[in-house]
């Protein structure tokens, strides 16, 4: 699966962008970009990846994202006649700090976007009214558009189930000049993730020596790279354990462990529950 870095353009003088789009092509390629994001689908589901998060998604499905995290919504089903659409609503790379977000009566909304750096699943009855705003937000202009966003982030603040979906944050300052690099990185390991994750072609991939690509990639993504590839693994483990019956063995396999109690042991350690206990909460 192709990983790509995108440039999302907002036009000037404006604060963020609004759009119904057609799910397709697109959602073939796990891609980051530095803007925060608002997704609500409209109709379509299919696997949804935040981060290390792999889960389904659904007619409805909303939710925010912060700068950088690496995502797609891939479309597995179609209903009849409907295309698979969503309403992206992309906002502008220095939306947190601009003075006019820095007034107190934004200070909630402020933190919840900064809250989403690891990713915002938001359910509830809630969420059908923010589609009906986002449905009206992409038919309107100016001062308009921008009461209607306010008001469908009152409505985030209210709503009390959510979930945070990646374990970790990844990107957490700008590093333009080394976005080419970390690409490299990440493509290789969502290529190979099950076949085998080897350091020295990783730091091959960047013309470095291991030692000095690890020191590169925990200062630009302020996570070890052994830790990220095992943070990946085992959301694609928990993928499989909520939505197939393969034994846990062949999921080990699957996610890329050789080894059923290392794969225990990790799958523990970072979703603080075995992988027979995970899997009974989706029964």
């Amino acid at each position: 699966m192709e990983f790509v870095f995108e440039k999302i353009f907002v036009p000037n003088k404006h604060s963020f962008i609004s759009r119904k789009l057609p799910m397709g092509d697109s959602s073939e390629k796990i891609h980051s970009h530095k803007n925060f994001e608002l997704n609500m689908v409209l109709s379509g589901s299919g696997r949804r990846i935040v981060g290390n998060h792999i889960s389904s998604y659904e007619e409805g499905d909303l939710v925010l994202l912060g700068p950088n995290i690496p995502h797609n919504w891939q479309v597995l089903e179609t209903k009849k006649d409907t295309p698979p659409t969503c309403i992206v609503t992309h906002f502008y790379e220095n939306i947190i700090s601009s003075d006019f977000f820095n007034i107190p009566e934004l200070e909630n909304v402020k933190q919840l976007l900064k809250n989403a750096n690891t990713g915002i699943h938001f359910k509830g009855k809630s969420v059908k009214k923010i589609a009906s705003k986002l449905e009206r937000l992409v038919k309107l202009e100016g001062l308009d558009a921008f009461i209607e966003l306010l008001k469908i982030f009152n409505l985030l603040l209210q709503i009390e189930d959510y979930d945070n979906l990646s374990l970790t944050s990844y990107y957490t300052a700008a590093f333009d000049k080394d976005l080419d690099q970390i690409n490299k990185v990440y493509e290789y390991v969502f290529e190979n993730i099950q076949e085998g994750i080897a350091l020295k072609h990783a730091a091959e991939l960047v013309h470095m020596a291991p030692g000095s690509f690890c020191r590169y990639f925990k200062k630009k993504t302020k996570l070890p790279f052994m830790q990220y590839v095992k943070n990946i693994r085992i959301g694609i483990a928990a993928k499989m354990l909520a939505e197939t019956d393969k034994q846990i063995t062949q999921i080990c396999y699957e996610s890329g462990y050789n080894n059923l109690a290392n794969f225990n042991h990790y799958f523990k350690k970072i979703m603080n529950k075995t992988p027979t206990e995970y899997r009974k909460d989706f029964k």
